[in-house]
């Protein structure tokens, strides 16, 4: 098996996530006492939040190149990024390091493709849901159609994710407001909705709406098993 290279932290709730689904695919494809080998280096959010929201994006592609470094340093074969909104400095990271790094959008636009679906919500930051990154790997990759909610519900899907999910708060008024915003987009031909933040399925499970939902996390983290064990 390759040793796993996480960059994490972003946060450490969805970071948490990524280390128990890739154990746990581990354990039910190989048995018995099997686990993954795996390496973390897990960054500070508070920092990361701030470069973010200052729009300092050279900094923070400073940051992801040294963590990314750092996990080939330490013998990681692989590298996944624990975070939807950070693969907006994958293009930095793919020219400076020399190991495979695995796009959480090409991850999901291939289960999205198995479902045959032509047009699908995202859901995330408004780093991800407003700029190309993510819609355009769907779009120019898979021939699938990104839309993504009106302004208004854009700032409350963000506020959510930074003021609770984050922070490991789970508001049932949250989930109500996220579950009428996957309504509405239904109304405009939605046929599936991308959990696209890493903290959003701490929110919103496949049981609570009513067209088939696609957990950035787990397809990204199991993706990432599939490419270790072969």
């Amino acid at each position: 098996m390759k040793k796993i290279g996480l960059i994490g932290g972003m946060s450490w709730e969805s970071s948490l996530v990524y280390y128990k689904i890739i154990n746990e695919r581990v354990r039910e494809i190989s048995g018995g006492f099997h686990s993954a080998k795996c390496i973390m280096e897990s960054v500070d959010f508070a920092e990361i939040e701030k470069l973010q929201h200052k729009g300092d994006w050279e900094s923070l592609n400073s940051i992801m190149v040294d963590a990314a470094g750092n996990l080939e340093n330490a013998g990681a074969e692989l590298i996944i990024l624990c975070t939807n909104t950070m693969h907006l400095c994958s293009v930095e990271i793919i020219k400076n390091v020399n190991l495979p790094f695995l796009h959480i959008a090409e991850a999901t636009g291939k289960k999205i493709k198995l479902e045959k679906l032509k047009k699908v919500l995202l859901l995330g930051t408004k780093f991800t849901m407003e700029k190309d990154f993510f819609r355009e790997i769907l779009r120019n990759d898979f021939d699938i159609e990104v839309i993504i909610p009106n302004e208004m519900d854009r700032e409350i899907v963000h506020k959510i994710i930074y003021k609770e999910l984050v922070h490991g708060k789970i508001e049932s008024s949250s989930k109500r407001t996220y579950q009428r915003i996957i309504n509405d987009s239904i109304k405009n031909g939605a046929e599936g909705v991308i959990l696209g933040c890493t903290e959003i399925p701490l929110l919103i499970k496949s049981r609570d709406v009513t067209i088939p939902t696609f957990d950035t996390t787990r397809i990204h983290a199991e993706s990432a098993v599939e490419f270790a064990l072969n």
